[in-house]
């Protein structure tokens, strides 16, 4: 299963009871952090969860709102007396925009790494997480991700017993490995079915539409998008500086056919988002607004 909280719903600047980006997940006691605007830490406080276990930072671009909590959040990490390393994904230009934020942040008992994207699709598995990067469309590079968790076969014993594999072998064979036993050969194959569905989330900000973001959402359990404008009539102020009005983010989910759309990146003047929310829901009907912690717990489909 994999555990869901949004942080930090807010764009542009905080309000009280909202925060700026952040969205954080849980998978096999691995935590993953996409972006980390102002508040982030605090929203990590009261959510009851620990900054010890963030393992990977992924960023979509270099916008204040997205990375100007950093600094203070690995600051708090180190004071978690975290030793392990830290890996940082984002565009080029990533270790260097974070060594400048470590102007006040420069001394951390752990390893900073760095993966800097350089093309437009990217593929990164970390810590059971694979990492899908694609590039959007805003006003500098920025980039999407779609976070899945893979399932392997089922495991049939009865497959097992059928091609005379060993019991002492099964666990090997579980885990993806091929075994030589004299002359016998045994595959995972021969005690395992086919992969079964994972889990996917899919998580875009900061960009206008793109066939991008529909072919990266498509079937996610979970898609969360920008809708900076509630308001239909904004329409031309979200084409100027890049980013979607409700209505937009709701096609994009019909498009890729998600499960669940979460709308996120409120423009400050947007006070009641769920005010907005009624012609979104007529082009997709399981949208929602979203305030600061929401939070879900995606699990796996029950075997048959």
């Amino acid at each position: 299963m994999l555990d869901v909280c949004l942080l930090g719903t807010g764009g542009m600047m905080p309000l009280p009871g909202r925060w700026l980006t952040a969205l954080m997940v849980r998978y096999n006691g691995s935590s993953l952090l996409i972006d980390c605007g102002e508040g982030t830490q605090i929203s990590i406080r009261e959510k009851g969860w620990s900054f010890h276990s963030i393992d990977i930072i992924c960023f979509t671009h270099f916008h204040a709102d997205h990375i100007s909590g950093l600094p203070g959040l690995l600051l708090s990490m180190g004071n978690a007396d975290r030793k392990e390393p830290v890996t940082l994904i984002g565009p080029k230009g990533l270790e260097r925009v974070v060594n400048s934020l470590r102007v006040i942040a420069p001394e951390l008992p752990y390893e900073l790494k760095f993966i800097e994207l350089s093309s437009p699709e990217e593929v990164i598995d970390l810590n059971g997480y694979r990492i899908e990067a694609f590039q959007v469309k805003h006003n500098i590079t920025c980039f999407g991700y779609s976070l899945a968790i893979r399932r392997g076969g089922r495991f049939f014993t009865e497959r097992a017993l059928e091609n005379n594999v060993p019991q002492k072998f099964w666990n090997r064979l579980q885990k993806g490995e091929s075994v030589t036993d004299g002359d016998d050969i045994f595959t995972p194959d021969m005690v395992i079915g086919s992969e079964r569905k994972g889990i996917k989330l899919t998580y875009c900000t900061d960009s206008r539409p793109t066939a991008s973001i529909v072919d990266h959402a498509y079937e996610s359990d979970l898609f969360i998008c920008e809708g900076m404008y509630g308001e239909n009539e904004k329409d031309t102020k979200a084409k100027e500086y890049k980013h979607m009005t409700f209505c937009e983010a709701a096609k994009l989910a019909k498009a890729a056919k998600v499960n669940e759309l979460w709308l996120t990146h409120y423009s400050p003047s947007l006070i009641r988002p769920e005010d907005f929310l009624g012609e979104a829901k007529r082009i997709f009907s399981n949208t929602k607004t979203c305030k600061d912690k929401k939070s879900i717990t995606l699990e796996f489909e029950q075997d048959d």
